[in-house]
């Protein structure tokens, strides 16, 4: 199956939009092929308002998300690999989606999710360890 990561980072932007909030994106910005504004990058990672006024020709492709925003009065192509994203969520009130970080060519938090979920039959109940979810809850 497709990564499901795109398609809630969609889900939970429009969401964000409807709700009249401003959306928040939360980048990974020195995961191999981020584009973003090296001058606001704090602590290896850059929030960015993807919010329609601030931003456009924004795109949220199964691979990438794409668009054009202003910086101090500097137009900067933004991309971002969805693997590098580490949040979507409401300016207003922190409600969204957090996600784990993601290494290059790894497997997704989602597919490790599943694995632990779903654990292979074993001989004995101990050899299928329960580990706590990577999930946080937003409210």
């Amino acid at each position: 199956m497709l990564s499901n990561k795109p398609y809630l980072i969609r889900a939970f932007y429009e969401w964000i939009v409807d709700s009249k909030c401003t959306p928040f994106l939360v980048v990974n910005a020195l995961y191999p092929r981020a584009k973003v504004p090296v001058d606001y990058i704090e602590d290896g990672q850059i929030t960015l308002n993807v919010s329609p006024e601030a931003v456009r020709d924004f795109k949220i492709g199964n691979e990438f998300v794409e668009f054009r925003a202003s910086f101090s009065g500097i137009v900067h192509i933004i991309s971002a690999p969805i693997k590098s994203v580490l949040a979507v969520y409401a300016q207003e009130n922190g409600q969204g989606m957090f996600f784990d970080f993601e290494e290059e060519g790894g497997a997704t938090g989602w597919d490790q999710v599943e694995m632990e979920e779903n654990p292979k039959p074993s001989g004995t109940k101990n050899d299928a360890k329960k580990r706590p979810s990577h999930l946080k809850l937003v409210e």
